[in-house]
């Protein structure tokens, strides 16, 4: 009979109710879960020492024979299990705590292998192992016994749950792997596995999770053994044909062919203060290029902070307009929808065109504009695809901050125009692997030139004890005639944390310099106050203003070139780099200036990041690896499935075969008619994130 890999967790053996919510918090709950749980690292148990040449603090796998097992009783709450073996050369002693069911195991006369580290007896007298790993030698029954799983060979570690110990997730593993993984079936196509030598998925399971001794123990560690190469690939080949049928299915759809005459472009570029770069022509080419085109447009727009994305997206809403089409651009916070409202709807306005922001917070009058033809540019947040919003004729979307919005959002907001055009912004810089993996379906631009005159801002790291001359930067830069941003994490003082907030600080700051115009600006303000403070820093009316991250996003003021992040610790990676173009936009020196009260592991390698680079791509690799590529793209809400096998920095070498080989393969067998099994192994990888076949 087949197994069912898809059999609860809780009905193996040793789990039960209990172990299997355990498990389940890890994301266990049957049995493919756990086939596909791979170990994070191994260790090398194979090496034997002897006994009496061991020395503190080594960690090391012994063997001997129990000579003497009791449990000691030294209080109420503390019993010892003490066990002493021999393999000839010395004695061992070996202690578990509060743990004195284990004697029944642990019984004189028995062969015993142990793991752990060494340490220094009682009051330094002799050497101990404490709370080893222990395995039973198992007498050849002339099968050759049962093979090791904890000791004397390499031994894999889980990323485990309180409650479970790496021993107990082991010995469920074991048995796991031993039952199931014959029962894996094979879907990659024969030819892809000889092309490149990939081991089947039953060998590679099993050599992943419990390793011959042949397999090299760095690159088990390192998870670039041909057995993990294959998962990998598997998982990235999958994610491919997901995305390349979404990309067929959409390159068949009929979209509006758009000839604009380029009167409002002309329009908008004759009132920039400054020339296009080289980058963003090229952009606008590509861009226009697919407008024309009758299949609709689906482009991925990448470029770092200050690079120019908004001007190269109002461009093409212009295109959109010009055609007698509706634009709608989409932003995943009211922030952010409302920082690129107050940046264009003056140029938009000034070219006799009308412009609506619609967010949760709005009122319904907006929507009777949309639904009339009455606007003709809409910036919105996720209030865009509610069913009560209808446009009367959408030509263009335009996505800003992808990765916060995914496949199945983006497919509800073209649902309001007849396939409409769609440009996907990012300023969050992508490697190019790892867009493909995320963003397989859409085209790629990168503008990936900053404007003429930007001077590299110069990033400094400063402490509590650092304040002074943070005041004197202020002062100083203000004289010269500069202006400042001082962003701080919250907006007003609480109880429950010790964060520095805004408003005190713009308080403090305006008594320290009574002759300085300090202005402060929060995202509990409303758009029209944020407008005008916005519009008086801009003018240079303000000198210095006190901040949340409101001003993370669009704003463009080249007067200012000092930058002070307060609990920098505090922020991400992402959100430092943005905030950071925040200033450098003219042509004079511009500083950053983090202000740390503490921080972990994690906010020192971002901290130490934003000191010693400004190129985004850098950057964003340093963050996808702090964080996680779940977190980092928002893939949780993405649409896009999570990776269980596939790690996008490791693994990146994969993705363009990878996605070589399913692209092929979706144009040759769209229907994967040759291969029906694949076919319910995307079914069951994109789980009802997608339609992807729409036959009956």
């Amino acid at each position: 009979m087949e197994k069912d890999l898809n059999a609860p967790i809780q009905y193996i053996k040793g789990v039960g109710p209990h172990r299997a919510s355990l498990l389940g918090r890890i994301g266990i709950n049957n049995v493919r879960d756990a086939l596909f749980c791979l170990p994070y690292r191994y260790e090398d148990r194979r090496v034997f020492k002897k006994i009496a040449f061991l020395r503190p603090d080594e960690l090391v796998t012994v063997s001997g024979k129990i000579l003497k097992s009791d449990v000691i009783s030294i209080n109420p709450r503390l019993k010892i299990l003490e066990v002493i073996i021999s393999d000839g050369s010395a004695l061992l002693k070996a202690k578990w705590f509060n743990q004195p069911y284990l004697k029944k195991n642990l019984r004189p006369g028995l062969d015993v292998i142990f793991y752990g580290q060494i340490k220094a007896g009682f009051r330094g007298v002799g050497l101990e192992l404490q709370n080893p790993d222990y395995e039973l030698v198992a007498e050849d029954d002339g099968d050759g016994g049962v093979p090791a799983m904890h000791t004397g060979r390499i031994v894999p570690i889980y990323h485990s749950t309180e409650g479970l110990s790496q021993r107990q997730f082991r010995t469920i593993m074991h048995s796991i792997v031993g039952q199931y993984s014959a029962a894996v079936r094979d879907f990659l196509p024969a030819e892809i596995v000889s092309r490149y030598n990939f081991p089947n998925i039953t060998e590679s399971l099993m050599n992943v999770h419990f390793p011959d001794s042949a397999v090299p123990i760095e690159d088990l560690n390192r998870g670039v053994t041909n057995y993990h190469r294959r998962l990998a690939f598997d998982e990235l080949f999958t994610l491919q044909l997901g995305l390349a049928l979404i990309k067929r299915d959409e390159a068949s759809e009929k979209g509006v062919s758009f000839e604009p005459d380029g009167r409002l472009v002309s329009r908008l570029v004759d009132k920039l203060p400054y020339e296009l770069t080289g980058a963003q022509q090229r952009v606008v080419k590509e861009i226009l290029s697919d407008m024309r085109s009758s299949s609709p447009m689906h482009r991925l727009l990448q470029g770092d902070v200050g690079s120019g994305k908004t001007i190269v997206a109002l461009i093409s809403m212009l295109s959109a307009v010009e055609c007698g089409y509706q634009a709608a651009i989409m932003a995943p916070t009211e922030i952010l929808a409302e920082q690129h409202y107050l940046n264009i709807h003056r140029l938009v306005e000034e070219l006799g065109l009308r412009i609506h922001l619609l967010t949760g917070s709005r009122k319904n009058k907006e929507y009777e504009a949309i639904a009339s033809g009455d606007t003709d540019i809409v910036v919105g947040t996720h209030a865009l695809i509610q069913e009560s919003v209808v446009f009367a004729k959408l030509g263009l979307i335009v996505i800003d901050e992808q990765h916060r919005f995914g496949v199945m959002q983006r497919a509800c907001l073209r649902k309001k125009g007849l396939n409409p055009d769609t440009l996907i912004m990012t300023a969050t810089p992508i490697p190019r692997t790892l867009a493909l993996t995320l963003y397989g379906d859409l085209d790629y631009s990168v503008i990936d030139e900053l404007p003429p005159d930007r001077t590299p801002i110069i990033t400094k790291l400063l402490y509590e004890d650092g304040k002074e001359r943070i005041y004197r930067m202020l002062d100083d830069e203000v004289k010269r005639g500069g202006q400042a941003y001082v962003v701080y994490p919250v907006i007003e003082d609480s109880e429950k944390t010790n964060l520095k907030a805004a408003i005190t600080g713009a308080e403090a700051l305006q008594k320290m310099f009574p002759e300085t115009v300090v202005g402060l600006i929060h995202g509990r303000m409303k758009t029209v106050e944020r407008e005008d403070i916005m519009r008086r820093f801009k003018e240079g009316r303000i000198n210095v203003l006190v901040s949340t991250t409101v001003i993370e996003v669009g704003v463009d003021v080249p007067n200012a070139t000092l930058m002070v992040i307060i609990h920098a610790e505090r922020f991400g990676l992402s959100q430092l780099h943005q905030l950071r173009g925040r200033v450098g936009r003219g042509g004079g020196q511009s500083f950053c200036i983090l202000l740390c009260y503490g921080y972990g592991e994690d906010s020192k390698r971002r901290l130490d990041v934003m000191v010693k680079t400004s190129d985004g791509f850098r950057i964003a690799e340093e963050d996808l690896d702090i964080r996680g590529p779940g977190e980092f793209f928002g893939t949780k809400q993405s649409g896009i499935p999570d990776l269980k096998v596939a790690n996008l920095l490791r693994d990146g070498v994969l993705l363009e075969p990878a996605r070589k080989e399913a692209f092929a393969l979706i144009e040759s067998d769209p229907e994967l008619v040759r291969f029906p099994g694949l076919k319910s192994s995307i079914e069951g990888f994109w789980g009802s994130k997608i339609g992807l076949f729409k036959t009956a």
